[in-house]
C-alpha cells in the first residue's frame, strides 16, 4: 500500500466509509463584492483562500465587505469550525484548517467550505484526517480544472472520498498520540526555521561590517555610473518582436547570488537585438522590480543568453569587480540604503538612472579581493547550514506524512477490543439522518412555489447596514444557504 492509499484490510472495530457518511453537512460560502483591503475590527470581512493554505487559520487574510452590502450572518466563522479550500492551486486545493481562534465578523467565501462532523465523530480527528495523505491524494485525483493555477473540488466529490473510521474512543486516542508526536516535530521545525533566520541576520551583519571596513579604510564613494556600464534588457512586445526564438532571463530567474533556469522562456529577436541584449560571463544582472537590487553574476561556460527589460545588465569597468558591486548592492538592499531611490507605491522599481546614481565604497582591487574572499568563505559555511536545514525540514515533512498515514490506517496505536465498533456509530448516524429526512417538510414543486409568490415581491429590501447575528446564534446554515445533503452509504 502506498503512503496515500486506502488500506485493503480494515482494522478490527473500524469501518470503511465515505467522508459524506461521517459529516452532518457541508456548508458553502457566498461570493461578495469586497473592497481590496482587510476588514478592520469593527467591519465584516470575507476570508480569502490564503486563510486556509498553510495549516493554521489566518484571520488576517480577508477582504472588507462594503457597508450596506447585504449578506447572511449565518456564514460567520466561529472557533471550532473545520474549513476547507474549495478552489486553489493544484498544491493547495482542498487545504483544510481547524479554526481554534477567530475574530468575530468573518464570513465564508464562495471558495471556502465548512465541514460539520456528525454526532460521534471527533472534530479534531476529522481535522487531522482531512490533512492526511489518504485524503490529500484523493482530492488531487478528483480536483477539476484545466489550469494548475486554479483547481476545484466539488461538495459531491468530497462526500465520495473514502476513509477508515475508528471507534469513538480510538478517535480520541489517535488525536492524543498525533498531538504528542507532532508537537515534537513542530518544536524541531521551529528551531530549524529560527536558525535559518539567524543565518540571514548574520549575513546582513557581515555585509554591514564589510562596508564599514571599506569606508574606514578611506575608500572613495563612487556612483555605479562611474564604475560600470548599465543597460536595460529587451522590451517584450508581441506585435513588434520578430526573428529567431532566443532564450532570455526574466526577473524570476535572478536570485540572490545565483540563477534559477528551471523556467526559461524564448522571444523572437533579430541578429542586432541578439548582439545588443546578450549576456556574457562576468555580467551582473540586477532586478529592476519585484525585489529591486536582487542580483547575480552570470557564470562562465553557459550558452547564449539574452535578458528582458525587467533586468539591469551591469558591466564593471575594472575599478570595481562585479563581485564587489554585487556585495554592496546586497548590503544596500538589506539596509534599505537605496529605499529613497525606488519608485512606485505597491510594486517598487529601481529605474536605471537611480541605479546609476547609487554610491558605494570602492577600495583598491586587492582589498576588494581579500574582503570578497572572506565573505565567500563565510557564505560557503552558511550555505552548508541552509542545505542541512532544508534536508531536515524535508525529513520532518516526510515523517509528518508517515505519522498521519499510519494513524488513519489503524497502525499508530493498538486497537482496544472493549471499544464500541465503528459500525455502531455509522448505524446511529444513518438512523438520525433517516429520522430527520422523514420529519423534514416536503418541498413544493417550482411551479407551485412560483404560484404562491405571485403577489409577493421577488426580493427583500436591502438593509442600510449588514445585519448583526445574535450573540447566541448557532453556527448553522440558513435555509437559503447552499449545503450538501449527504446520503449514507449502505
Amino acid at each position: 500500500m502506498s503512503e496515500g492509499g486506502i488500506p485493503s484490510e480494515v482494522p478490527k472495530g473500524w469501518a470503511r466509509v465515505r467522508l459524506g457518511d461521517i459529516l452532518a453537512r457541508i456548508e458553502a460560502g457566498k461570493s461578495y463584492k469586497c473592497e481590496p483591503r482587510p476588514a478592520s475590527a469593527e467591519e465584516w470581512g470575507v476570508i480569502k483562500v490564503s486563510a486556509m493554505t498553510w495549516g493554521d487559520f489566518d484571520e488576517c487574510e480577508n477582504k472588507a465587505v462594503p457597508v450596506g452590502f447585504p449578506f447572511n450572518p449565518d456564514y460567520e466563522i466561529r472557533p471550532g469550525d473545520i474549513l476547507l479550500s474549495r478552489a486553489n492551486t493544484a498544491a493547495y486545493v482542498g487545504a483544510s484548517v481547524l479554526v481554534r481562534q477567530c475574530r468575530p465578523r468573518l464570513l465564508l467565501s464562495d471558495k471556502s467550505l465548512r465541514l460539520v462532523p456528525a454526532d460521534g465523530v471527533d472534530r479534531e480527528w476529522l481535522a487531522y484526517l482531512l490533512s492526511s495523505p489518504v485524503i490529500r491524494s484523493q482530492i488531487s485525483e478528483r480536483a477539476t480544472g484545466t489550469k494548475d493555477s486554479m483547481r476545484n473540488i466539488s461538495q459531491g466529490a468530497l462526500g465520495e472520498l473514502e476513509c477508515l473510521l475508528p471507534p469513538v474512543d480510538e478517535q480520541q486516542r489517535i488525536v492524543a498520540a498525533l498531538e504528542g508526536q507532532l508537537a515534537h516535530l513542530e518544536k524541531a521545525e521551529s528551531s530549524i526555521v529560527a536558525s535559518r533566520v539567524k543565518t540571514k541576520q548574520l549575513r546582513h551583519s557581515a555585509l554591514q561590517s564589510l562596508r564599514a571596513a571599506a569606508v574606514d579604510s578611506g575608500a572613495p564613494l563612487l556612483s555605479i555610473a562611474e564604475i560600470a556600464d548599465t543597460s536595460l534588457g529587451k522590451m517584450l512586445d508581441r506585435r513588434k518582436n520578430s526573428g529567431e526564438a532566443t532564450p532570455y532571463l526574466r526577473n524570476v530567474n535572478v536570485r540572490w547570488g545565483r540563477f534559477d533556469l528551471a523556467d526559461l522562456r524564448t522571444v523572437p529577436m533579430s541578429e542586432e537585438e541578439q548582439r545588443r541584449f546578450s549576456v556574457r560571463a562576468g555580467d551582473l544582472l540586477v532586478c529592476e522590480g519585484g525585489e529591486p537590487g536582487r542580483c547575480a553574476i552570470w557564470p562562465e561556460g553557459n550558452s547564449y543568453m539574452a535578458f528582458q527589460k525587467a533586468l539591469h545588465r551591469v558591466r564593471a569597468h575594472g575599478v570595481a569587480s562585479a563581485g564587489w558591486i554585487a556585495l554592496m548592492l546586497e548590503e544596500a538592499a538589506l539596509s534599505k540604503r537605496f529605499e529613497h531611490l525606488l519608485t512606485g507605491t505597491t510594486i517598487k522599481h529601481l529605474p536605471q538612472e537611480k541605479l546609476r546614481s547609487l554610491r558605494i565604497p570602492v577600495p583598491d582591487n586587492k582589498m576588494q579581493e581579500e574582503m570578497s574572499r572572506w565573505v565567500s568563505e563565510a557564505e560557503e559555511s552558511a550555505h552548508r547550514l541552509v542545505v542541512e536545514s532544508e534536508r531536515a525540514l524535508a525529513r520532518s515533512s516526510a515523517l509528518r506524512r508517515s505519522l498521519l498515514a499510519e494513524a488513519f490506517a489503524g497502525r499508530l496505536i493498538p486497537q482496544n477490543v472493549t471499544d464500541e465498533p465503528a459500525d455502531v456509530l455509522v448505524g446511529h448516524i444513518r438512523a438520525e439522518r433517516e429520522a430527520a429526512r422523514v420529519t423534514k417538510p416536503q418541498r413544493r414543486s417550482p411551479r407551485r412555489a412560483r404560484a404562491s409568490r405571485k403577489d409577493t415581491p421577488d426580493t427583500a429590501p436591502v438593509p442600510d447596514a449588514p445585519p448583526q447575528p445574535r450573540a447566541d446564534a448557532p453556527a448553522l446554515a440558513s435555509a437559503s444557504q447552499p449545503t450538501l445533503d449527504l446520503e449514507i452509504s449502505s
